[in-house]
């Protein structure tokens, strides 16, 4: 099995990659899901993160506001890290038993997993490829903006909490750009994966 990790920036197109290979057969886990899912009440991260942050983060019903949750953490460094010890434990647990699981059903597959901080945690090691999405910046925010309902001064906080594309690049086996079409992404998607094909002959 070829296991692959999917990074890249704040709305550089990595669902849409990550859609495109699954469409392909890759076994493709979205680990920002993952995450989420832990933050959900009974999940591993809900009873931590409501204990360190205050009931002032909850709804109504007891979910986790994510909006008021990241409005919080991503301006202090330290807060995102404390939310992040968390959180990364969990997911990394699941993105195992994701793995092992996909090893066992298919020994020749392609597992992809896709999540947003694999270099800044140095997790991309443990994959066999480290796979980047990159886009220039002002389709960055504008997508964030249009997706998300941020205000631009909320995209940017977050861009400056994550590493530039242009050190992605540094420690990426394929680079995918998505600034142009569709299209084109879809193309290089293809091309990728014909390669990491070819990779398992």
């Amino acid at each position: 099995m070829l296991s692959v990790g999917l990074t890249g920036g704040l709305a550089s197109g990595k669902s849409f990659v990550s859609a495109a290979l699954a469409e392909l057969g890759c076994r493709v886990l979205h680990a920002d899901i993952v995450g989420h899912e832990v933050l959900e009440p009974g999940g591993e991260a809900y009873a931590p993160a409501v204990t360190e942050f205050g009931r002032e983060i909850l709804n109504e019903d007891g979910t986790i506001d994510r909006r008021r949750l990241g409005a919080i953490v991503f301006a202090s460094p330290e807060k995102l890290a404390k939310l992040n010890s968390f959180v990364h434990p969990a997911v990394f647990r699941r993105e195992e038993e994701f793995m092992a699981a996909a090893h066992a059903a298919d020994p020749q597959g392609i597992v992809v997993v896709e999540a947003a901080i694999l270099v800044e945690t140095g997790s991309y090691k443990k994959f066999d490829r480290l796979a980047v999405t990159i886009c220039d910046r002002e389709t960055q925010i504008r997508r964030a903006i249009k997706r998300d309902g941020l205000t631009q001064a909320e995209v940017e906080a977050r861009l400056s909490r994550q590493l530039p594309a242009e050190e992605l690049r540094k420690v990426a086996d394929d680079v995918i750009d998505t600034s142009g079409t569709k299209g084109n992404t879809l193309a290089q998607v293809q091309e990728v994966y014909r390669a990491w094909r070819s990779l398992g002959q």
